[in-house]
Formats: C-alpha cells, structure tokens, sequence
C-alpha cells in the first residue's frame, strides 16, 4: 500500500516537473522569437501563489548567482510601477519580457507600442478572467468580452454624453458647498487642521455617485431636505438606516468600498466563521448595499412600467428603462419587431455596481492627491485661482453655466492641474492586456517589428509612460538634484503651446466600430498634447472608461469650487502651534513649511496600488482650508 502511494506521488511529481520545464523551454522560444529582451524568473509576478508567498520565493531566487535576477530585481516586487516607474524601462529597454514556466508578461511604457495595442481591441483583448472578481454582484461592461461586451457597452454608453454632464457639473458644485461648509466647522471660519482629506473628498464623491448612479440626493451633516421633497429620496438620503436595513445607504455604500478587496476576495463562508469585527461589518455592510440595489432596481421597475419621467441623472433607471421600456407590463410578447437588446436585472446591478466602484473611487484619489499637492507647491495654486479669479470672478458656484465656464476651466490651470496629478498619480499604474490565443501578435517600436507571442499577458505601464521625460516638457528639478523635473508636480507644462500629438501614426488595423460613448479628447486643446499613448489616466481605444468625461467634469468642478474663495495649506501642528506661528518671521515659517513639504511629497510617494492607487495603511497628509487673503503661508512661499 505504502508503496502504491509513494509510486503515485512520484509520478506527479514528475508529471509536473515536466510540464514545468516544458512550459519554460516552450515560453522561453516564444520568447526569442519576439525580438524583445526578456528576463526567466520561476514564478510570474501575477501569479496569484507568487504573489502571496512574494516575500519567501524572491529572496531564495536572489540566492542564485546575481546575473539571474539584478536587472530585474525591482519587478519582481509589488507596487514596482509606481515606485521605479520610468527607471526600469530606462534600464531594460521600452518593452521586455518576463518569462515564467506558465506565463509570459510583457511589460512596455512606450506610447507608439500602447496606442497600437489599446487601438486593436480583438488583436489584444481585456483578460477578463483577471477581472472575474468583479462580476459578484453581476457581469458587466468591465467584466465581459466579445459580443456580450458589445452589448453592455453600447447600451451603458447611452447615458455618457454632454447633457447628463453639465447636470454632473451642477450636483458637483452642489455636493463640493456641502463640504466647505462641514470643512469650515460650525462657526464657520475654517482654518482648523483636518486629517480627513482622504476620507472627505471619498465622501464627497460618493454623493456625487449616488446622484449620477440612482438619481439621489445624498446631504451632508447638518443638512435636511425641504417638506416637499419626495419622500423616496428622504428616505435614501437621511443618516438612519430605514425600515429593512441595519445601516443607512451612504454608510452602507461606503463600508462596503472601504471593504471591497476583501468581500471580493474572501469566499463569504469564511468571512461568516472568522472571529473578527471586521469581517462581521464588512458582511453587514455588503448585505445592507446589496438590498438597496434591489430595492433601486424594483422601484425603477416599477416607475417604467407605470409610464413615470424620472427626471435628472440616474444611470440605473436609463439602464432599467431600456431594459423594460417596451416590456407590456404583464410580460406578453406584444407586437413583433426588431430584437432589442436587454440587460438582465443581475447585469443592471452589475453594470450600476461597476459604474460606482470606477467612477467613486478614482475621482476621489486624484481630488485628494490635487489638493495634497496644491497645498505643497503654493506658486502652483496661486497661479491656478489666478485664473479663477479671470474666468470666474466673485460669481455664485451655483450660477456657474456649464456650457459657458467647463471648456475655458479645462484649458486653465485648473484642468493642467487634474492633468498633471492624472499623469503622477493616476488611478492605475497599469493596464492589463493580453495576445489573443489564436495567434502571435505584431507590434512596432522605432521602426522595427516585434512579435508578441499568443497569449502572452500585457502590461502596459502607464505611470512610466507619463513620466518619461521623451515625452513631456521638462525643466531641471527646482526639488531635487534630478536632472530634469518629470517626477516633480509642475503643471504649468500643460501649459506650452507646442504639441506632439500629430507625431503619433496610424494603426493599422485599428477598431473603427462606433460603440457609443464620449469619444473626445482626455486633454483639453489648449493644453499641451502628448503622443498618443504618452497619457492614458483611463485607458485608450474601445475599452477606455466610459465615464471618464463626467470624471474630469466632477475634477474640475470640485476644485474650482474649492479654491475660488478658499486656499489649502499644508498643517504644520507637529512642528509650531498656532501661538508659536503666529509670532515667526517670514525665514522660519519658510523653514517649518519646508519640513511639512517634504513630508508631504515622502506620504504620497508612499502611495500603493490595491485596485486604486491611494494612502493605503492610514497614510495621510494634514491640511487646513483658509478663506483667501487669510493665508499663512501659501499666498507668499515659493514666491
């Protein structure tokens, strides 16, 4: 019997030797016929098992003679994209390969390499299986491919375009008042340190959300509805949690995003045995969000079947509505006709579902990080409410025209400074591709012709693409002894007139499919054009994200609103107390800002990438908001 056992376990054993060295030598070809420089490692750096045991398995492989692993040392580590960026392709070339006994990654930040393969949708799909996770709460835009894609997104596209953005424009001035006012405290004078920036500006978007999302009107403390609003939205708006819930739909929403990564990842079973509070109100949470979406979803049902105009922007009633608008309410056939294409009601939560996670979370973080470093480079705001001063003038946000105001804000400073914090801190550091299986795919770099092996996996590395100096405008450094200042925050090179964007060429092959959806530019056209391919904050091509116009409305509302009257100053409690301040001359309150700067730039470069590029780990960088003319330090420093 023993010896049965230990006959078997030999044979797997070998079994699996040999496909392990078939694998790798199979790979390892597929690798020299690309043309590409590539690197064997033992485990993928995405390999889910590599991944979890990364802190064993690369210090026994960095036991082999060093020629093995010093080139590429840093990718084999998490968050390397952000961290090295730009300096490992400056080491190992625009493109290379990773060569593993299951996998082949190639890694590129060259923008003539990204535009082709993100202008070539079935040469190089989405690997959906990395986004599985996703399709919880049921498949989406983001989670499918293929035909079934197709669909989701012509019919989710409907509700992206120029209308349904100026009323984003309009609840984001809105929702961005409710936070000054919570900001400026009860008395209403402001100038008190918060920590909360991260928190806030996350809150601040939600509500945003929650009105693009569902057509509600989410209020801030302190706030109340008047009598006559519909009770519907009362009901949805207040901070109690009402009949049927344990928590209300803000916090419900909110814990549920601050939980996401481990209801995603961690089989529910097992969420329910463990011993922990975290793991109790991470499930309360997700219990409490997914009833609301049903009860959402069966009220718009019911106000398209009863012939009801939702009024505003709601995206899940636009879905519902075209997915029932021509149902008979009692499900008959009804007259033939042309076959419309429906959304299931699991694939209207999943699609309103993905619509809040993307549209939430990103907008959050690159606000947060704007103001971070707005208050951190003072000559940059300045000049940014400069040019409030000049298209906005004294005038009520909530007179702002949208056609009027949002094309000249984005040519401003304003929008150079979304851009420039999109370009250093974007919401994902890489795209994820891959070769279709069907066949090796051609890619051109320079003028010369590489093949990417079929199946192979792609990142393309934007955060290194956007801070590779080939393609941007670049001074040296006035913050450290870099040669040029690419990784520094300077917005003002938005500003050059000169454009590179005519240099990019035509892809061959390229989709031309309309598939609905904004279809402009991410930059405005009087800031500066990069290459294609140079600038892709939210991808490029057919599966660029779809919400990305309301997205940047939501960026540029949000700051106008909060640095026409206001200016953000980085805290310097942990080195002066107000008192001690207040009695310094301007050459120590230069030195004390100086600390807090640095410290400021050592927080945010200790950002980390887990689905969204934040302060994971109770980073955070203290702040206070001033009435302008009020400053003490931002209205003269750096001058």
């Amino acid at each position: 019997m023993l010896s049965t056992i230990l006959l078997l376990l030999g044979a797997a054993v070998l079994y699996c030797s040999f496909n392990i060295i078939s694998g790798l030598r199979g790979n390892i070809a597929a690798a020299k016929r690309s043309g590409l420089p590539y690197f064997v490692v033992p485990l993928s750096p995405w390999n889910r098992i590599g991944q979890i045991f990364n802190k064993i398995w690369v210090p026994m492989f960095k036991q082999l003679p060093r020629k093995y692993w010093q080139d590429i040392e840093f990718v084999l580590h998490p968050n390397w994209q952000y961290q090295e960026n730009h300096k490992v392709f400056a080491r190992l070339g625009d493109a290379f390969l990773i060569v593993s006994p299951g996998k082949i990654i190639c890694f590129t930040e060259n923008a003539e390499a990204v535009h082709q393969i993100t202008s070539k949708r079935e040469a190089f799909p989405k690997p959906t299986e990395a986004y599985a996770i996703l399709g919880q709460y049921g498949q989406n835009v983001v989670t499918l491919e293929g035909a079934k894609w197709r669909m989701h997104r012509k019919i989710t596209s409907a509700s992206f375009n120029e209308k349904n953005a100026s009323l984003v424009f309009k609840e984001s001035i809105s929702q961005t008042l409710g936070l000054i006012n919570m900001w400026l405290g009860s008395d209403g004078l402001g100038n008190k340190t918060f920590r909360t920036i991260e928190q806030d500006t996350a809150s601040l978007m939600l509500n945003i959300i929650a009105n693009i999302g569902f057509g509600l009107k989410i209020l801030w403390p302190g706030q109340e509805f008047p009598a006559d609003a519909d009770p519907r939205l009362a009901k949805y708006a207040t901070q109690e949690a009402p009949e049927g819930h344990t928590m209300s739909f803000g916090n419900a929403l909110a814990r549920t995003l601050d939980y996401l990564i481990l209801l995603l990842i961690v089989p529910k079973w097992m969420l329910r045995i463990v011993p922990s509070k975290r793991a109790k109100l991470a499930l309360e949470a997700e219990s409490n969000f997914v009833g609301y979406l049903n009860e959402f979803l069966q009220e718009k049902i019911d106000d398209v079947r009863k012939g009801n105009d939702a009024e505003g922007l709601d995206i899940m009633g636009a879905l519902v509505r075209t997915s029932y608008g021509e149902q008979p309410e009692n499900g008959s056939a009804g007259k033939k006709g042309p076959q419309i294409a429906r959304l299931s009601d699991s694939e209207i939560i999943g699609n309103a579902f993905i619509n809040i996670v993307a549209g939430h979370e990103s907008t959050a973080n690159v606000l947060h990080f704007a103001l971070v470093e707005l208050a951190t480079n003072p000559a940059s705001q300045r000049r940014l409410q400069q040019d409030l001063d000049s298209i906005l003038g004294d005038a009520d946000p909530k007179t702002w025209d949208y056609d009027a105001k949002m094309n000249p804000l984005l040519g401003s400073m304003v929008g150079a400074s979304i851009n420039e914090t999109l370009r250093l801190v974007p919401p994902v550091v890489d795209i994820p591709k891959m070769v279709t299986p069907n066949q090796d795919q051609p890619i051109t770099i320079e003028g010369e012709k590489y093949l990417l092996p079929r199946k192979a996996t792609i990142g393309l590395v934007v955060i290194a693409s956007q801070r590779n100096p080939r393609y941007w405008p670049t001074k040296p450094s006035k913050i450290t002894d870099a040669e040029t200042d690419i990784d520094d925050f300077v917005p003002e090179r938005w500003l050059q007139i000169e454009s590179t964007q005519s240099e990019s060429a035509k892809v061959e092959g390229a989709d031309t499919e309309d598939l609905g959806g904004y279809a402009g530019s991410d930059t405005s056209a009087q800031l500066y054009r990069p290459p294609r391919g140079a600038f892709i904050p939210f991808s490029d091509g057919a599966r660029a994200c779809l919400g990305r116009r309301m997205a940047i409305v939501e960026l540029v509302s949000a700051l106008a609103v909060l640095l026409q009257k206001y200016s953000i100053e980085l805290a310097v409690d942990e080195w002066a107390s107000d008192e001690k301040v207040e009695g310094m001359n301007k050459d120590e309150k230069t030195r004390i800002y100086r600390m807090a700067q640095q410290k400021s730039r050592a927080t945010v470069k200790g950002a980390t990438s887990m689905i969204t590029l934040k302060l994971h780990g109770g980073g955070c960088v203290p702040v206070r908001m001033v009435r302008r003319g009020e400053e003490r330090f931002v209205d003269w420093i750096d001058s």
